[in-house]
């Protein structure tokens, strides 16, 4: 099985996540490091569906873009259009596999789709 892992490296809960993917046998992971590259809305609005969770649950709303775009009160298309235009606004990890999505926090919440 295929699972894609939308990751930044230097955090904690992702690198987490990113080993016990890569520990559980049979899984072919692809790593995206969503700063580096980053998802479109139309990709996030599909993972947070697929995951069954809002926007809003995916936004880092603690981040200081998040507080300067007034996002505490914003909708969720208002909200998927700052994260795909600042990266840094995404919770992570988000894993992807056949059997769905999962926000990895904590890390073995993703299990459930390995």
């Amino acid at each position: 099985m295929k699972a894609t892992i939308w990751h930044n490296p230097r955090c904690s809960k992702s690198r987490e996540t990113l080993k016990l993917v890569q520990d559980t046998p049979g899984i072919a992971v692809e790593i995206i490091e969503y700063l580096k590259t980053p998802p479109s809305r139309e990709t996030l609005a599909k993972l947070y569906q697929r995951a069954g969770m809002t926007p809003r649950e995916g936004l880092r709303s603690k981040e200081k873009q998040a507080v300067e775009l007034g996002l505490k009160d914003a909708d969720d298309a208002k909200i998927l259009d700052a994260m795909a235009e600042h990266p840094i606004l995404i919770e992570r990890p988000l894993v992807e596999t056949e059997k769905g999505v999962r926000l990895g926090r904590p890390p073995e919440k993703i299990r459930e789709i390995l």
